[in-house]
């Protein structure tokens, strides 16, 4: 069974390595200059590193259908820069799971393939989409909704290790970033982490650097640049977390209990 996976952050790589781990070909789809934040467990590292490996799983940059093909029948997952998800029209999968996690719907439809999967808010299951996955941290963290929708966007990060929006490091100013430390960093509250358009960047929590985006994306004020783990487990930032296994668990079981119709 061929699924193509729109994005390739880290709840998207979640998806793709389970799915591709339970013997599935996975070919995902990025935009050209990734702006994930936890990148080190994120196959959209490809998009611009050629490839990426997280937990022994190879993903290969694509440069178009004939080395999407290649890659899948070689065994590896396939990612290109392809917004639109235009692969989808000559590769031609049996499922489609938007995984952009953009909290919206940017143009994926029910008809898209036999099993259509919207992962998280902006979906409703049985208009857009076949099945919903649901996204937010607490009980219902990989439901598979049959009608309806997935819990609406609160704006609010969800809560690790007693800490929410305070973990997150945010643009000051809009411009080039430029990291100052790397992933797996320990810092301090009110440390300089980075700057945006020439503005410093500080932490507001002490922790472990937990995700940072790569020199040099252009972003804009208040754009989400990078996160800070108050547990301060290393292997935590080279790991999938648990919220990204258990999603891929919903759109395995959403998969599976489908399988029998595609």
């Amino acid at each position: 069974m061929k699924i193509l996976i729109k994005g390739a952050g880290d709840l998207a790589t979640g998806i793709a390595w389970r799915l591709k781990r339970c013997g599935f070909d996975i070919c995902m789809t990025e935009i050209a200059v990734p702006t994930t934040v936890r990148r080190t467990v994120a196959f959209s590292r490809a998009v611009y590193e050629g490839e990426a490996r997280v937990e022994g799983l190879l993903a290969v940059f694509a440069a178009g259908s004939e080395e999407v093909r290649q890659i899948v029948k070689e065994g590896d997952i396939a990612v290109l820069a392809d917004p639109e998800a235009e692969i989808k029209e000559t590769w031609q999968p049996d499922v489609v799971v938007d995984a952009i996690l953009a909290k919206k719907n940017l143009g994926t439809r029910i008809d898209d393939a036999a099993l259509v999967i919207g992962v998280g808010p902006g979906f409703t299951a049985g208009e857009d989409c076949h099945l919903v996955v649901e996204t937010k941290r607490g009980h219902y963290l990989g439901r598979v909704i049959e009608r309806g929708s997935a819990i609406p966007n609160t704006g609010i990060p969800g809560e690790v290790a007693g800490y929410t929006s305070e973990r997150l490091i945010r643009a000051e100013s809009g411009g080039p970033f430029k990291p100052v430390v790397s992933i797996g960093d320990t810092v301090k509250e009110g440390q300089v982490v980075a700057s945006s358009g020439g503005v410093p960047i500080r932490a507001q929590m002490s922790g472990m650097v937990r995700g940072m985006l790569q020199a040099g994306v252009l972003v804009t004020e208040g754009m989400k640049c990078g996160d800070i783990d108050a547990r301060c487990e290393r292997e935590y930032c080279f790991t999938i977390s648990d919220k990204a296994r258990a999603i891929g668990g919903g759109v395995l079981e959403a998969i599976l209990r489908k399988a029998r119709q595609i």
